[in-house]
Order: structure tokens, then C-alpha cells, then sequence
């Protein structure tokens, strides 16, 4: 089973992505794979980023890791690729994601941008929009310890992925932080 680990950057994806390694799920990095592998169409230069080969990443993903009984692919353009049987969301409270974003030295335009696709749920929408509701799985870490981010992950995982209240979308909801100044 293919589980896509997205969300907004700064939300915890890397860090958790560790932890689970060390429990011995098999964790991979979308970005590194586009990097390895050469999937990369081009440079937002307004950005400063990649702009991946999401089609040719999908197949690269279905083609290597379709067989195996459970693998996350991490990163957060991952609810993009079609392949992915279920989706895990990070999400985070823009207050905390910026100061995150601020410790990771990003510049303050880029911490905007990426504070706000937090706030409009820009991630959860793009997911939404690809995935039914029962797929995908909405994890807070605003208030949480990277290990009981694991920790959920794992719950999630030793559920078989069953739709919970607990881990539903649509219960995190930052749209009172829009008309605040970040």
C-alpha cells in the first residue's frame, strides 16, 4: 500500500518521516526521488524551487512500490500523485508554522505565502479534490510532540486505515487567523 505523507512545509513531515523510519516503516522522499531520478520539469524562480514531473513520478512510485505492503512517500507535492491508496495530512497552526518556517531561515515572502495555503487549506482542498473523504487522514501537530505524530500515524496504520472521527478532515479550521497579520 502506497501512503502519500503530505502537507503544508514546516508541518513536520521530515522529522516524522524519521521517527517512523526508526520504527521500522519504509519511509521515502518524493523530492529525492524527482532529484535521483531526474523528474524535474523545470525552476520556479520566483520560488526558488523545483517544479516536479508529477506523472512521471507517479509511475516511477507505481512501477517500484506498488507490491510492497505499506510505504509512505513523503513530501508535501505527495497528494498529488494518483497512485497513492491513502493520504496522510500535517497540518499546523499558521501562528506555529511561521515561526517554524522563521527557524528554518526561509525569507518572509516565502513564510507568507506558505502560512496563508496553510490557513485557506490549500493542501487539504488539492487532496479533496483527488482522493474520497474516508482516504485521507488530518493530523494537528500545532500542540504535538513528533513522536506522538508518529504516534498517530502508527494508531492510523494499526486501525487499517479505517475512517476515524478522530483523524477526519474538515475539524481543523484556521480561517479566523485570515485577517491577522503575518
Amino acid at each position: 500500500m502506497i501512503v502519500a505523507l503530505s502537507g503544508t512545509p514546516g508541518t513536520g513531515k521530515t522529522s516524522v518521516s524519521a521517527l517512523l523510519q526508526k520504527e521500522g516503516y519504509e519511509v521515502v522522499s518524493l523530492n529525492e526521488i524527482a532529484i535521483k531520478k531526474g523528474f524535474i520539469e523545470g525552476i520556479d524562480k520566483k520560488r526558488n524551487s523545483k517544479i516536479l514531473d508529477i506523472y512521471r513520478l507517479n509511475e516511477y512510485i507505481r512501477n517500484k512500490y506498488a507490491a510492497e505492503d505499506l510505504v509512505f512517500i513523503q513530501g508535501h507535492a505527495a497528494h498529488f500523485l494518483n497512485v497513492a491508496e491513502k493520504i496522510v495530512l500535517l497540518r499546523c497552526h499558521p501562528k506555529k508554522l511561521k515561526k517554524r518556517l522563521e527557524k528554518k531561515g526561509w525569507n518572509k515572502e516565502k513564510i507568507k505565502e506558505n502560512v496563508e495555503a496553510e490557513i485557506l487549506d490549500v493542501i487539504l482542498c488539492e487532496t479533496a479534490e483527488r482522493y474520497p473523504e474516508k482516504s485521507i487522514f488530518e493530523i494537528d501537530t500545532s500542540n504535538k510532540t513528533i513522536e506522538s505524530v508518529a504516534e498517530s500515524i502508527i494508531e492510523i496504520i494499526k486501525s487499517n486505515f479505517e475512517p476515524t472521527k478522530k483523524y477526519n478532515i474538515g475539524k481543523i479550521d484556521w480561517s479566523e487567523e485570515i485577517l491577522k497579520d503575518f
